[in-house]
């Protein structure tokens, strides 16, 4: 028989089983894999990695990645170094000019080599005179109209569309002692009417006499600072032709009968204004607040019925402050606006407490119902006085509640009848389009800057 070569070398290999099943030597070594070698599924296809399969060699792509990443990042920071060093356009001495966005003017001028062009001002003395040329101020800048001091000049930022202007610079005045001198405002009253307001605020002037500190020179520089003087506008309410419109206003109260009159405006659908005095709130808070929750207005009447024109200063703001006090205790308001007892609020009263009250109002028409002479006699009084924009004037006191009761709803029955609306005062102030910008029953106090005037001397 002839003798035939086999593949594989003898002994003939045999199946051999094991983990896994049956195996061939080769098919077992195969599946054992040196740790750390590297293999290739070429079934797979380069590149590729099967689910459960592992490739533990280098990763040649990742070289890219990070150089895409650091382009990337060097790209960022190059736009955000252009965004914050971008040029901004600007106005400079009315012509169009560019700068580095948040340069200060410094910077500006600076970069601009504009420190040659403009001369310093001059070191003068105390009477004008020059001390030293050249030792001024070194530039003048304004900056949108405001002048810029030179202190700023290093850290005033220019952001884009300012309007900058560069000039010589200013003279300036040696160190100096000053002795000034305030000129207190004065106050006049003009007009005629039941309402008083402060028109104009008076605000101090000044005078000053400096002495230089270097040349020793002594000079009066006069005034420096204008005086404003204070002017109280007294005015009565003119209300448009087709607004017959009147103010029922009550003095004295609270009293025992202020209830059963809120009772009869509810009943006749009116508002009406209550001046209150502070020591009758004090006496009878119920009333004061039904006042309040019936919503009608409240005035102050001051703390007690005293004259104010024969008052000090001291006492009579107590009495305006004293009175505000206890009707804000009582009523849960606090009044700003001011009816003096007996109407008489002087001038100088005025210089002693404007600023204590938003208007002091008095009124046009009296129902002379503290004289008591009747309800009937009221009720005429009041319909045959009223015109548009009048201010009544009615008593809640104890002494007159059995008439005012008697007489309120006959006067606003005929007030309505002849075409008339009854408001509260606030209201009636509104209607006139002059009074409605100018007096502002919610505002107590002086602007900053102003001060309580004098009478002057001639009015003394």
């Amino acid at each position: 028989m002839p003798k035939r070569r086999t593949s594989y070398s003898s002994p003939r290999p045999t199946m051999r089983t094991g983990k896994g099943g049956y195996q061939l030597p080769q098919g077992r070594a195969r599946a054992r894999r040196r740790p750390g070698a590297t293999y290739l599924n070429h079934s797979q296809g380069f590149g590729r990695r099967r689910s459960g399969f592992r490739v533990s060699g280098p990763n040649t792509r990742k070289p890219y990645a990070y150089l895409a990443i650091g382009c990337a990042f060097l790209f960022f920071l190059a736009t955000v170094i252009w965004y914050l060093n971008r040029s901004v356009d600007i106005t400079y001495n009315g012509e169009p000019a560019s700068t580095r966005i948040n340069s200060t003017i410094a910077q500006f001028i600076e970069d601009n080599g504009l420190a040659e062009e403009y001369d310093s001002g001059n070191l003068l003395a105390v009477d004008d005179s020059v001390l030293e040329r050249g030792a001024g101020a070194r530039y003048t800048v304004t900056l949108n109209g405001e002048e810029v001091p030179a202190d700023a000049y290093e850290t005033t930022k220019l952001t884009g569309g300012e309007e900058l202007t560069v000039d010589d610079g200013a003279d300036v005045y040696e160190e100096h002692d000053v002795q000034a001198t305030d000129i207190m405002p004065t106050v006049t009253i003009d007009g005629t009417g039941a309402i008083q307001y402060v028109k104009t605020w008076g605000r101090p002037g000044r005078s000053e006499i400096w002495t230089g500190k270097v040349s020793g020179i002594t000079a009066d520089r006069g005034i420096v600072q204008e005086v404003v003087n204070c002017e109280i506008a007294q005015a009565s309410v003119f209300t448009e032709d087709s607004e017959k419109l009147v103010a029922l206003t009550f003095d004295e109260g609270p009293s025992s009968y202020t209830e059963q009159i809120l009772s009869i405006l509810s009943e006749k659908g009116v508002k009406a204004t209550f001046f209150l005095q502070g020591d009758a709130a004090e006496a009878n808070p119920t009333a004061a607040r039904a006042i309040a929750d019936a919503g009608c207005e409240i005035g102050s009447n001051t703390y007690s019925d005293t004259d104010l024109t024969g008052l000090s200063a001291d006492e009579v703001r107590s009495q305006i402050e004293r009175g505000a006090d206890a009707i804000e205790a009582a009523s849960g308001v606090r009044p700003t606006v001011l009816r003096a007892p007996y109407a008489s609020f002087s001038l100088e009263n005025w210089t002693q407490a404007m600023d204590l009250v938003s208007a002091v109002v008095s009124w046009n028409v009296d129902s002379g119902d503290w004289l008591v002479p009747g309800a009937d006699e009221v009720t005429d009084t009041v319909v045959g006085s009223v015109r548009a924009g009048s201010i009544v004037l009615l008593t809640d006191g104890d002494a007159t509640g059995e008439q005012t009761l008697e007489a309120l709803p006959q006067i606003i029955d005929r007030l309505q009848e002849e075409g008339y609306t009854l408001v509260t005062l606030s209201e009636l102030i509104k209607s006139d389009v002059d009074l409605r910008e100018e007096v502002d029953l919610t505002k107590v106090g002086m602007p900053e800057g102003a001060s309580l005037p004098v009478i002057p001397e001639e009015e003394e």
